[in-house]
Parts: structure tokens; sequence; C-alpha cells
């Protein structure tokens, strides 16, 4: 069993279901004892930002808030530093305990040992 997951959500509002499914597997995992490094990418980029999360709805899943507050409880986030330049969001603009970093640290992060990575 990997020791690591390493999870990347490309998608948001847009494709709500499967970004619903990303933050559930991420928390289940966080809850389960795995350590957890959530990647926001493409239109899940958006809920880095406070308040954002709120404004996601999907019928009979978890509130999007709590599924990020139990992730940041215990593992990581991580907003991808191209996607965050691109809708123009900073550092000082994201929730606490998310940081912004690139392709680099992702793959890094992907290929350790022990590690299993998933992209939704």
């Amino acid at each position: 069993m990997a020791k690591k997951l390493v999870i990347k959500v490309t998608a948001g509002a847009d494709a709500p279901e499967r970004c619903s499914q990303a933050f559930t597997v991420a928390a289940v995992a966080v809850a389960s004892g795995v350590e957890v490094s959530l990647w926001l990418t493409g239109e899940s980029s958006w809920f880095a930002l406070p308040g954002r999360a709120a404004e996601f709805e999907l019928p009979h899943a978890a509130p999007l808030p709590d599924l990020i507050e139990s992730v940041l409880a215990a593992g990581r986030v991580t907003l991808c530093t191209q996607c965050a330049a691109r809708r123009e969001i900073t550092q000082k603009d994201v929730i606490g305990g998310v940081r912004i970093a690139g392709a680099q640290v992702f793959v890094s992060e992907a290929m350790a040992d022990g590690t299993q990575a998933l992209v939704y």
C-alpha cells in the first residue's frame, strides 16, 4: 500500500462530480492516516480562494469547504503556479495553509518511493 497519495484535481464547477470525487478521496485518505498532497489545477484553482468552495454545490456530496478543511488539517494543499498566474491569484490571496508550487514540485512528490498519484 502506498504511504503517500498525491492527487491532482483539474475539475471544478465545470465537472462537479469529478471535482467532488477528488476532494472526497483526499479527505478519506487523510482520515485513514495516509499522507496526502492535494494539487489544485485548472478550474479547481478557484477553490484556493477564501469562500469559493462554499459556492460549490453537488447533491448528496459532502460540502467542499469541509473536505478542504480536513485535508488542510492533516495533509497538504497546493495551487499550481501557472494556474494561479493565469487567474492572477497570488500567495496573499489564498486560504491559509495553501501553498503555490509548480510542476517540478509535483513531479518530485509523485515520483517519490511509496507514492501513488491520481488525477481527476
